[in-house]
């Protein structure tokens, strides 16, 4: 209730604030705006109707002390790797944390501020626990709300941060205690058993791989380029501007810029381009002197980099991209073009909009998808009908979701240039542009942009999985085609939520429940036969769709597999509520005095599958 006072706070601050920002610059028609008394209104709804769903679906908290059903080691203490374990341990189970970085949130401590939601919060929801004061919560509202999580479900204790797993292995019988070998063989109806690193943790009953697709960012190399060094340093002198000039007396300077001033700073660019090119040239022997002069940034780099005056370059179109875009032009950039070598659906941030949009339950193109693609057209494109994209349907991809790029498009505040990259110039970019109609790689004519700084939003690495063993995904049956699109079809017991699909998102909650249900019941298990066969029937009704059968689903498709998963299984169906709701199971009060007895000479592990005291002392 506490937070919920505080996010009304929030909005009404938020209010106010707006509202007296609008009286200072004598904006008469915000300030008369219905729509923003209607958005007040609005999202005070909101709030409530979120209440009633935490009230209805959010399990409670763990007490301190219970009897785990099992142990489960969840590997990344991001968004999904936090909402899995505080979900485990509110029914029952024990969960290990780890994580290679020092801090927890995944991506969503990486990227920047003005990040946010690319899915209405009513249906991302990560947790019923969460809060959210708006529809579409930006990176520190998110961050504030996987801490919360975190630490409500006493996963801060269970969590090892700054360490990297490097192995996951199945454990032997010969480590095990009273586990039989036939219960470690999902073909009969058992599993495997899973130890991680050293096992100095102990052995697990099942893994949840939750380090999502985002890695490390992704440097694209072009032409031009400056070495990394270069481009680092480069950075830390913009980061350094900035600060200069939010300790300078006037803090409006940049707005008002004079001709002078910009000439000045343009003079600053060309020392400093100067300066990098005799370095390359010492270095390389070369004298041509095309190296880009500019900063250089990634498009997650853009909290304390220097734009407002800057003429700003941003190359690749998807979402990063777009918000990259809203930012340069927000910190007062002089202009933005933006590069883009393949057209992205943009659509409205619109919950009615989008929640539609997720409905449609074939999760690829179809005859009538058309009709969303000219709705979309009419709502969103108006003015700039060429946007959009000539080859790509609304459903063979994940759109961008977004209200304010095609505003900048259209009033001239940012260029859209369709084209190929062809490298970096001393001064800009080199860009062979194209038509609607073309595709990447065909002719265009090379034109070349101006830039002092360039954005690459080029998006992250995936993150690789070579700690796990690699007869889990035999051939054919890798990522993203697993069981349900999460579970590897070797062995149920490792589950990769969000960690292995391209351009979609698995429900976390109901994935965990799932696999909880399968460690509770072996009746409800899949055979690997049974998981392959799912995945081979999904292939053949979806044959033809782009990127593959798994390769692109929507909400209401997931919907329909989690109900065939009931619907076709019958023994599964008192698990139902439990599954979809997560109703009726709760963790078991710990037996008072009991403790592990075992002497040197009994099996390693104990039955709850903790390492024994005898052999942490040698």
């Amino acid at each position: 209730m506490m937070s919920a006072l505080a996010a009304e706070k929030n909005n009404a601050v938020q209010f106010a604030h707006n509202t007296l920002r609008a009286a200072r610059k004598g904006n008469i028609a915000t300030l008369l705006s219905p729509a923003r008394v209607l958005r007040l209104l609005f999202d005070a709804f909101y709030i409530l109707v979120e209440l009633v769903i935490i009230w209805l679906f959010k399990p409670p908290a763990p007490p301190e002390n219970f009897k785990p059903r099992g142990r489960i080691a969840v590997i990344g203490a991001g968004l999904t790797g936090v909402s899995s374990a505080a979900h485990a341990i509110a029914h029952g189970f024990d969960v290990v944390i780890y994580d290679q970085h020092e801090s927890i949130g995944g991506i969503w401590a990486n990227v920047n501020a003005t990040s946010g939601l690319q899915l209405n919060s009513l249906l991302y929801r990560f947790h019923p626990g969460v809060l959210w004061s708006s529809m579409f919560p930006r990176r520190d509202a998110i961050l504030s709300e996987i801490r919360r999580t975190w630490k409500e479900y006493h996963l801060e204790p269970r969590t090892h941060l700054n360490t990297r797993v490097t192995s996951v292995r199945r454990a032997t019988p010969e480590e095990m205690d009273n586990v039989p070998e036939e219960d470690l063989d999902p073909c009969q109806q058992g599993h495997a058993r899973w130890i991680v690193n050293d096992g100095a943790d102990g052995v697990f009953d099942a893994v949840i791989v939750t380090i999502g697709t985002c890695g490390e960012p992704q440097w694209v190399k072009f032409p031009g380029m400056p070495d990394m060094e270069e481009i680092k340093a480069r950075r830390v002198r913009s980061q350094e501007d900035a600060r200069d000039s939010q300790e300078s007396p006037s803090p409006d300077k940049d707005e008002s810029k004079t001709e002078s001033e910009a000439d000045a700073e343009e003079r600053k660019h060309s020392q400093l381009g100067n300066k990098a090119d005799a370095e390359d040239k010492q270095e390389e022997g070369e004298g041509d002197g095309e190296t880009f002069a500019g900063t250089l940034l990634h498009s997650s780099e853009l909290d304390d980099a220097q734009l407002a005056g800057k003429r700003v370059v941003v190359i690749g179109s998807g979402a990063s991209g777009v918000e990259a875009v809203e930012t340069a032009l927000a910190r007062g950039a002089q202009g933005c073009v933006m590069v883009a070598r393949q057209d992205k659906w943009v659509i409205p941030r619109n919950m009615i909009i989008d929640t539609l949009i997720s409905a449609q339950p074939f999760g690829r193109e179809m005859p009538l998808s058309f009709i969303w693609e000219k709705f979309i057209t009419i709502w969103n494109y108006h003015g700039v009908e060429d946007l959009t994209p000539a080859h790509l349907g609304l459903f063979q991809g994940t759109p961008v979701v977004n209200d304010e790029f095609l505003d900048h498009v259209r009033a001239g505040r940012c260029k859209y240039i369709r084209g190929d990259t062809q490298g970096l110039t001393r001064g800009g970019v080199k860009v062979s542009v194209r038509g609607r109609s073309s595709k990447p790689g065909d002719e265009g004519e090379e034109e070349e942009f101006p830039a002092d700084v360039i954005v690459l939003a080029t998006g992250f690495k995936k993150p690789e999985i070579g700690f796990l063993p690699e007869d889990l995904f035999p051939e054919t049956y890798e990522r993203p085609n697993l069981y349900l699109q999460n579970f590897a079809t070797e062995d149920w017991s490792v589950l990769m939520t969000n960690s292995s699909y391209m351009n979609a998102i698995g429900h976390i909650g109901i994935y965990m429940r799932i696999l909880l249900t399968f460690l509770m019941d072996e009746d409800a298990r899949p055979s690997p036969k049974d998981m392959k066969l799912w995945v081979d029937v999904l292939r053949f009704v979806k044959r033809g769709a782009r990127g593959g059968a798994l390769g692109f689903f929507t909400y209401m498709e997931l919907t329909i597999w989690f109900l065939l998963f009931h619907i076709f299984r019958l023994d599964r169906l008192r698990w139902m509520f439990f599954i979809m709701q997560g109703w009726g199971v709760h963790p078991e009060p710990a037996e008072p005095g009991k403790e592990d007895a075992a002497k040197e000479g009994s099996a390693p592990i104990s039955e709850l599958g903790l390492v024994r005291d005898w052999v942490k002392a040698e």
